[in-house]
C-alpha cells in the first residue's frame, strides 16, 4: 500500500464520521474536535451532502452543553447517562481510568467509536433523554475524570455515573429505592401465612 492510499483512507474515514456526526445535529466546534476537519470544510460537507441531498438536518448554533451537573438532574438522566457510559465501555471508548488529555486529540477510530454507541444507545433506550452534544460531553467528562466518573453500586455492583466530588458509597436508582426494594404489602401477608 503507498502511503497516499492511506491518506486517503484516513481521510475518507473522517468525511464519513463528520457525516455522521452532522445526521446527529451535532455543532461544527464538535465535530472538528473530533475529527480534525476545518470549519470551512464542514460546512462544505453539510451544503453538498446533506442539504442539498434533500435530508434537512438542525444545525445547532452557539456554545456546545458544557455543565456536568446536567447528567445528575433527575433520576431518568442518571439512567441514561449510566447506561450510555456502559455502551462506551463495551466498546472501548471509556476503559474506567481518568486521563489528563481526555479525549480532545482523540484519533477518529474514537470518534466512530463515539457514533456507534450513541446508536446504539438511542436503539436501545427508545426515547433517549440524553442528545448527541450531551453524550459527547459525558464522554469528554468521564475520560477526563474530575467531575464526573464511572463507579458501581455498592450494593449490586451495577455501572453508574457519579459525581467526583459525592462522599459515601454510591448506590443505583433500584437499590435507593426503599418502595423498589422492600417487599409488598401482599408478599408480606402471603409470608405471614
Amino acid at each position: 500500500m503507498r502511503i497516499s492510499d492511506d491518506r486517503y483512507s484516513r481521510d475518507r474515514l473522517r468525511v464519513d464520521i463528520a457525516l455522521h456526526f452532522i445526521r446527529h445535529e451535532a455543532r461544527t466546534h464538535t465535530i472538528r474536535e473530533w475529527t480534525g476537519l476545518t470549519d470551512d470544510r464542514i460546512r462544505k460537507l453539510y451544503r453538498s451532502y446533506l442539504h442539498e441531498g434533500g435530508s434537512r438536518v438542525a444545525r445547532h448554533r452557539g456554545k456546545s452543553p458544557h455543565q456536568a451537573a446536567y447528567f445528575m438532574r433527575t433520576a431518568r438522566l442518571r439512567q441514561d447517562a449510566a447506561t450510555f457510559a456502559s455502551l462506551c465501555c463495551m466498546l472501548g471508548l471509556l476503559d474506567g481510568r481518568p486521563r489528563r488529555e481526555g479525549l480532545r486529540a482523540a484519533p477518529v477510530t474514537r470518534a466512530a467509536s463515539m457514533c456507534q454507541a450513541y446508536e446504539v444507545y438511542r436503539t436501545v433506550v427508545g426515547s433517549p433523554a440524553i442528545g448527541f452534544e450531551h453524550a459527547v460531553l459525558l464522554v469528554t467528562l468521564l475520560a477526563h475524570g474530575q467531575e464526573l466518573r464511572v463507579g458501581s453500586c455498592a450494593d449490586c455492583g451495577t455501572l453508574l455515573v457519579q459525581d467526583a466530588f459525592t462522599l459515601g458509597r454510591p448506590r443505583c436508582l433500584l437499590c435507593d429505592d426503599p418502595a423498589a426494594s422492600a417487599p409488598s404489602s401482599q408478599a408480606r401477608s402471603a409470608a405471614a401465612r
